[in-house]
């Protein structure tokens, strides 16, 4: 079964930082949603993840670490019901979607380790990721690839950008348009998730030949492990 006629959960972090290995989860989003697209359950967090949020950081998703402070649950207590939530749906066969899914689950991962909970590691599940998805089935395009750019170019509407729900949401209905556009991907979810496994190895290995032509650049490394980079 394709996964586009099936429920399938869409998930989204905003954190401290962009080293995967080091930033902390301030908000979350999961939303099961059913095979329609609408919205049948969806699960928010707020985060005080324990260390001052750079003003960078709070000017892009809006939380303060003041605010955090006193509204955020205690982090390890976020982090154990996120990974409880997507593991849950793991295990009930659903898939997840997240645009650059390698940065949020990598962060979870991480976090995970940080805390002891399940020595890192989710359950063994599908992942659905619209970036890696896009750059395939559009290897060249003009402009950047985030989140705003292409939901503005697929007439996917996005309020409130970087606020995880919104986020999260926008994901999802911008991966069903790609699907509409081209059903080669609206096919079964491991089967794509095994897909993006090597489709984002070998986008990594094309950007870093690339890079690697420009001068200082020459010994550039590119990660492109998908979805967990550890």
């Amino acid at each position: 079964m394709s996964w586009i006629d099936a429920p399938r959960a869409t998930f989204d972090l905003e954190t401290t930082g962009v080293d995967v290995t080091t930033a902390r989860i301030v908000t979350a989003s999961l939303l099961l949603l059913n095979p329609d697209g609408s919205v049948q359950r969806a699960g928010e967090w707020l985060a005080d993840p324990g260390i001052e949020i750079p003003e960078g950081a709070a000017s892009v998703h809006g939380i303060t670490t003041e605010y955090a402070r006193s509204h955020g649950q205690p982090a390890q207590q976020v982090i154990w019901e996120v990974a409880g939530a997507i593991g849950s749906l793991f295990l009930d066969g659903i898939p997840v979607i997240a645009f650059n899914a390698a940065y949020d689950f990598s962060v979870l991962h991480h976090e995970m380790l940080r805390y002891n909970i399940a020595h890192g590691e989710l359950p063994a599940g599908n992942i659905l990721d619209p970036y890696v998805i896009h750059k395939h089935v559009i290897p060249r395009k003009r402009g950047n690839r985030k989140l705003e750019t292409l939901t503005a170019e697929h007439d996917v509407v996005l309020e409130n950008a970087h606020t995880s729900k919104a986020d999260a949401l926008a994901a999802e209905r911008l991966l069903v348009k790609l699907a509409e556009r081209f059903p080669e991907i609206a096919t079964d979810a491991a089967a794509l998730h095994t897909h993006q496994v090597q489709w984002s190895l070998d986008q990594a290995r094309d950007f870093q030949d690339w890079l690697r032509t420009k001068p200082g650049k020459e010994n550039e490394v590119i990660d492109g492990r998908w979805p967990i980079r550890r």
